[in-house]
């Protein structure tokens, strides 16, 4: 690339970006497919990677081409419509998002059916809150149950071991608020719904 082509700082987010991934230069070179004096050279801004190498780079560190290249992300769209929530995946529960992903706070609207019991306890790093629409809700905080009908809301932190299950013949529904602190494990709060 001849140098009006050149990202600014492009060597030092790739730097960056292996350093935080804890990949040494011969490591991430060899993932790639690279040799590591050369990525030393794209490193130190002395070449330009192409389009290929720059996909592999960003595979290998867990980001995107975009992320690479230092562009920022346009602020995603505050709203968020609503719809039915589809009968879930997760165990039964249906799911559908409320909130913006990729935020530190998540927010869902949730249907737990009538007669289904939620078997694990959870307890991950955060805080959740929870607001009941429709129905009653039992909530295990502990070895305290709680009986909550529509209106009522519980706000606690995450590391009380908890269990949600519905109370009520039509199930409940209710909006779930979380914030899971980057927990590797943080979906499982969710049985791995999306």
């Amino acid at each position: 690339m001849s140098t009006d082509q050149e990202v600014e700082g492009l060597g030092a987010r790739l730097r960056e970006h292996r350093l935080s991934s804890r990949y040494t230069l011969e490591a991430a070179a060899t993932r790639v497919g690279l040799s590591p004096a050369y990525l030393s050279r794209l490193e130190t801004g002395q070449r330009q990677p192409s389009l290929p190498v720059l996909l592999g780079l960003a595979r290998a560190y867990g980001t995107t081409v975009a992320g690479l290249l230092g562009e920022l992300p346009g602020d995603p769209d505050p709203v968020v419509r609503g719809g039915a929530i589809e009968p879930g995946r997760a165990g039964g529960w249906g799911y559908r998002r409320a909130g913006t992903p990729g935020r530190a706070m998540q927010a869902l609207r949730v249907h737990v059916p009538a007669g289904l019991q939620d078997a694990v306890v959870r307890v991950h790093p955060g805080e959740e809150w929870l607001y009941v629409l429709r129905g009653r809700l039992r909530l295990t905080l502990g070895e305290q149950v709680h009986l909550l009908d529509e209106g009522d809301s519980a706000h606690f932190d995450s590391l009380t071991p908890h269990r949600i299950a519905a109370d009520s013949s039509n199930g409940v529904e209710l909006l779930f608020l979380h914030t899971l602190l980057q927990s590797p494990g943080g979906e499982l709060c969710l049985g791995g719904a999306h």
